[in-house]
């Protein structure tokens, strides 16, 4: 079964629909958006939303969804990728604390879309802990306090907890600090990405499925069945980008894989705790991150393969095994009581980001084109925001969307072959290097600064 292939959250829906219709002849729209993600869908939404006389349609390769956004964490989280300083440098400290206010107010807008469209997704506003462990991970969490401090952001947005406070949501084992924001959602993302699908079709957007698209260029996306004409295209196609002729380098393809248990007995809750239901990350530099399912599950994600050389990506989510037992012993650490539990699904997929790794909207008014993405996996909430302002773009509208730093901004491309592949991947075995070293030593690896700044993570 087809939806097995692409990982729990597909498969617990059942068989998947239909495919709906490929384009089968060339076509001319208004606005044509390029991948049917949560980026392609949030922009479709907004913008029939705003102009219901528009003409739009939204060309994908494989199923609306098919991608990250039907196989992430299930986080609607109100942070964002990229080091702060970058979008500090673009619009000053204003900009970066207004920026940071729309995203957790978007947190709420997707909230809101959910309860106005009826789409069932499993959502929970629960917040997020980040959990270290160590001395280390404690060091570093205090460190990102202080600088979500002098950024603005208070102590009702980001908090530290002792660990008796932690105690009392759940037991993670060697926890030596904690934070909680309740800037974060719970997800079930193929059913809020199949739920936006359905809605933006019933507002009259044409959604064409197993229609690939070769190439972009001024107001035109070239497909198999022929070119489709647009005053405006949107490329909204993250992880996939390197597909499209000429965007090998834009966005790096990085793999991400989870594993999911079966449902977990009484017993085992009972020790464990998490009865919020709480987002749950460490703060390795090569972290996880867990979510309790609403039927009682563990779904816990992390690095695997990082990258495949050439930007090649696995469509159908294969995970390899030594992937699946590295997620099964991370949660064993953190969950002595879960070690044996079966483990249900394991998929993968991949997440697009930029070089400088954070997160851009931009519009080409002559040449019609618009691009949205680099969410670097932070992307249900990120999405719509940026789907807020591709509409403010298209539409020419002057607003404070348009005016936030990520606008406008063009990160330098990757290195090519063979550079990007061993840098990537060197990278990832650096910080795995680093992680084991400050388990080791308890103090804070010198050789991540380092690699923050050359990565473009700092």
């Amino acid at each position: 079964m087809r939806s097995a292939q692409l990982g729990f959250w597909w498969h617990s829906l059942g068989p998947l629909p239909p495919a709906r219709e490929p384009l089968r002849e060339p076509l001319e729209v208004d606005v044509a958006i390029v991948g049917a993600g949560y980026t392609g869908l949030w922009s479709a939404y907004y913008l029939k939303r705003a102009a219901p006389q528009l003409q739009i349609a939204v060309l994908e390769r494989d199923i609306a969804g098919f991608g990250a956004s039907g196989r992430n964490g299930g986080w609607v989280t109100g942070f964002f990728a990229g080091a702060p300083r970058r979008y500090e440098q673009r619009g000053g400290r204003d900009a970066l604390l207004a920026l940071q206010r729309e995203m957790f107010a978007t947190v709420e807008e997707v909230g809101s879309f959910m309860h106005d469209h009826g789409v069932q997704a499993d959502h929970l506003s629960s917040g997020q802990l980040g959990v270290a462990i160590g001395r280390a991970q404690a060091a570093r969490q205090r460190d990102l306090v202080r600088a979500a401090r002098e950024r603005g952001i208070g102590e009702q947005d980001l908090r530290s907890l002792s660990v008796a406070e932690l105690g009392e949501r759940l037991h993670v084992r060697g926890a030596s600090a904690a934070t909680f924001t309740p800037h974060v959602t719970r997800v079930h993302p193929a059913k809020l990405v199949r739920g936006l699908a359905g809605v933006v079709e019933s507002l009259g957007v044409g959604i064409y499925e197993h229609t690939p698209v070769h190439s972009i260029a001024a107001h035109e996306a070239l497909t198999p069945a022929g070119a489709v004409r647009a005053r405006w295209v949107v490329r909204a196609t993250e992880g996939y980008t390197a597909s499209l002729k000429g965007q090998r380098r834009a966005l790096a393809p990085i793999n991400s894989s989870m594993i999911v248990t079966e449902p977990l007995p009484e017993s085992v809750w009972s020790q464990i705790g998490w009865s919020g239901e709480e987002l749950l990350a460490d703060e390795a530099h090569v972290f996880v991150y867990l979510q309790r399912t609403a039927d009682g599950r563990i779904a816990i994600g992390g690095r695997g393969v990082p990258y495949r050389f050439a930007s090649r990506t696995d469509g159908e989510g294969a995970t390899a095994e030594r992937t699946v037992r590295a997620l099964e012993r991370r949660l064993g650490e953190l969950f002595p009581a879960a070690r044996g539990v079966a483990v249900s699904h394991a998929w993968s997929g991949v997440l697009g980001v930029a070089r400088d790794w954070c997160v851009s909207v931009s519009a080409d008014s002559e040449r019609g084109l618009v691009r949205a993405g680099g969410y670097a996996g932070e992307g249900i909430a990120a999405s719509n925001l940026a789907g807020r302002t591709v509409r403010d773009l298209v539409l020419s509208q002057d607003s404070e969307l348009t005016r936030m730093p990520w606008v406008g901004r063009m990160p330098r491309s990757w290195e090519p072959e063979p550079l990007r592949w061993a840098a990537i991947r060197g990278t990832y075995a650096l910080y795995r290097l680093a992680d084991r070293g400050e388990r080791r030593s308890g103090r804070p690896s010198r050789v991540t600064e380092w690699l923050d700044a050359l990565t473009g993570r700092a």
